[in-house]
């Protein structure tokens, strides 16, 4: 499950640092979270960090992206692996 980011968001700045998928940006008006990157922080936390820093507790499960955690589980190794190849090209590039 992706969470999501409601109208009742202040702007406050919080949520957006803490988030280790760099899931989290400023949308027109409210952050917003990207449900292709938001993995409910599994693999790196037990606990979702952006709910956890949320004055205002404003971010939910979006039930529009239900996954299981098996299915959030193969994000996050996904992401991770991207994460490894941009390094990868990144440190080709400096050579």
């Amino acid at each position: 499950m992706s969470l999501k980011i409601t109208d009742e968001c202040i702007n406050c700045d919080v949520c957006e640092p803490e988030c280790p998928n760099q899931a989290i940006s400023m949308g027109e008006t409210i952050y917003v979270i990207d449900p292709a990157k938001c993995t409910e922080c599994m693999g790196h936390f037990d606990e979702p960090q952006c709910v956890q820093v949320c004055p205002v507790a404003c971010i939910p499960v979006d039930p529009l992206h239900t996954e299981t955690r098996e299915q959030l589980l193969i994000k996050y190794e996904g992401l991770q692996a991207l994460a490894r190849a941009q390094v990868r090209e990144r440190n080709a590039l400096d050579v």
